[in-house]
């Protein structure tokens, strides 16, 4: 089975230039995927609960989802509910999204230092030797 969050050890190798980029890829498409679906949630909300056309619902959604707010005035108490939860979890979306993309970076950064001091003789290696008591 093939996980989403699939990084080296740190006691293994900087992934490869190669391999961090398809990591950025894979990344990016399940960011794509988060959005979209996040998208057709507030189109279909919006055309269910406000009763607006496919060009207003989506322009709603896409503006709520992007953090920056309702275009038109909302006619009914459903769609004004669905607007608010709407936008708390777009809210949640974005925080997602934004981590599901940096987190190879933030990975590569933090795991290249390991890396340095590992090479550098400053590693965990003296603190499981003594932790196994054999320093």
């Amino acid at each position: 089975m093939h996980r989403l969050i699939h990084f080296e050890h740190r006691q293994q190798k900087l992934a490869s230039r190669e391999a961090f980029i398809r990591r950025l890829r894979r990344n990016a498409m399940v960011s794509a995927g988060v959005v979209l679906i996040a998208l057709v949630v507030g189109i279909l909300g919006y055309r269910m609960f406000e009763g607006m056309g496919w060009v207003d619902a989506f322009a709603n959604a896409s503006m709520i989802l992007s953090g920056m707010g309702p275009l038109g005035q909302l006619n009914t108490t459903a769609g004004k509910l669905f607007a608010g939860c709407y936008a708390l979890a777009s809210g949640l979306v974005i925080v997602v999204t934004t981590s599901i993309l940096l987190a190879p970076v933030v990975h590569r950064v933090f795991h290249s230092f390991h890396v340095a001091e590992d090479e550098a003789g400053g590693g965990t290696g003296g603190a499981n030797q003594k932790r196994q008591g054999k320093s």
